[in-house]
């Protein structure tokens, strides 16, 4: 006859204890301030300034599009477009959410190459 080996299993306990429950949400609680610090509040920082920057746009600034193109503003269509100046005598209109960069009037390098 064979005999299968039978190993004792202690009985579940019914679901966490209170000190197993703290070790187990301790990691996740600890890990919420560093990402707040490090990647929710840079970006509502970086929404603010660009809702700034596009507020401030005025007739004559160079701006760049987020399709890359660079223009100047001829003037101001109203709180959402502005008319913007791509070529010799090419003017489009431009929502003012679609702008990424503004540049002060007159200054054609980027603010990172200096």
């Amino acid at each position: 006859m064979d005999f299968i080996p039978v190993f004792a299993q202690v009985a579940p306990t019914g679901g966490f204890g209170g000190s197993e429950l703290l070790f187990s949400i301790a990691p996740i609680l600890m890990v919420l301030p560093i990402w707040y610090f490090l990647v929710i509040r840079p970006q509502q920082q970086r929404m603010t300034d660009h809702k700034q920057m596009i507020a401030n746009v005025r007739r004559g600034d160079t701006i760049v599009t987020t399709g890359g193109l660079i223009g100047k503003v001829i003037r101001v269509v109203d709180d959402n477009e502005v008319q913007v100046e791509i070529a010799d005598n090419v003017r489009v209109r431009l929502l003012r959410q679609m702008i990424s960069d503004v540049r002060s009037k007159g200054d054609t390098s980027s603010k990172d190459a200096a």
